[in-house]
């Protein structure tokens, strides 16, 4: 297992090179302008002294349950952090991911917060801050199977995440789609995963970063495929035109980076300092 584990981390390090040279070539746009207009959305937040923040709370290592039923992770770390920084207290609100944008539109959440891949889609209905981790999708399979490519899939049932960044992937993936004998949706991976290890189906599309650590947390007998769907990048979402909270959001975690907050907090999570902020 820890040949897969290592596997794992290690593609995702790789993973880290080859979006950072593409960035080089062509500087990334998704994050908010560094001087926001006065949009009053800082402003409310720091009135009703609370920071709403919606997540899926069985997403480890981002966002997730622990044994005495806290939600702790990653993600939930630096977000504590940035309220602890800004005087404001945290709130976590557990939502249905496949309904996210529409809790945020509401009102109900200030932020989506939770390994919330970047897309062009997304980036046209929300307010971003740039990218603070590198991901890709992945597919998980039990470690005895057959498959060693994505080719190896072809009239097999793949599961995934509704309304996750996965489906899109898999849209992508036009042949890999076309070549599939269905396709499952599940409301969370951890019931997903559940049903990978019962034969359920036979294959699970899935966050790289999720997938190692479900993989190194549990022990169970499954193994990541070589070859990726896509690589792609979290950030914070926030809605439309709340620049000026994206932005003090993000220089609050850039200062954190200067002083090795961000630097220790991945650090515990992934065993590395894989975070995109400040550099």
């Amino acid at each position: 297992m820890k040949r897969v584990v290592m596997f794992g981390l290690c593609a995702l390090c790789a993973l880290n090179g080859v979006i950072a040279g593409a960035k080089k070539e062509a500087p990334a746009s998704t994050g908010a302008p560094r001087e926001a207009p006065a949009d009053g959305s800082l402003q409310n937040i720091l009135a009703k002294k609370k920071l709403i923040l919606g997540l899926d709370d069985s997403f480890p290592p981002m966002g997730f349950r622990n044994e005495a039923n806290e939600i702790v992770g990653y993600d939930v770390d630096l977000a504590r952090e940035v309220a602890s920084r800004m005087g404001i207290e945290l709130v976590l609100q557990p939502i249905d991911w496949n309904a996210k944008e529409q809790e945020l539109n509401t009102g109900e959440i200030d932020c989506i917060w939770n390994g919330f891949t970047i897309t062009e889609e997304r980036k046209a209905a929300l307010t971003f801050t740039k990218p603070y981790l590198k991901n890709a999708q992945v597919i998980v399979v039990k470690a005895d199977a057959a498959y060693t490519t994505l080719q190896d899939l072809a009239g097999k049932t793949a599961g995934l995440q509704a309304g996750s960044s996965s489906v899109d992937a898999l849209e992508d993936a036009a042949d890999l789609k076309a070549s599939l004998k269905g396709v499952i949706e599940y409301k969370e991976y951890l019931t997903a995963l559940m049903d990978l290890e019962v034969g359920g189906v036979d294959a699970i599309i899935m966050d790289l970063v999720v997938a190692n650590d479900n993989i190194n947390r549990s022990g169970k007998a499954f193994r990541i495929l070589e070859e990726t769907l896509a690589p792609e990048e979290f950030g914070i979402g926030f809605r439309k035109g709340d620049l000026a909270l994206a932005d003090k959001v993000w220089e609050t975690l850039e200062a954190m980076a200067k002083d090795g907050t961000v630097s220790r907090l991945t650090t515990k999570w992934f065993g590395a300092d894989i975070s995109m902020i400040g550099k």
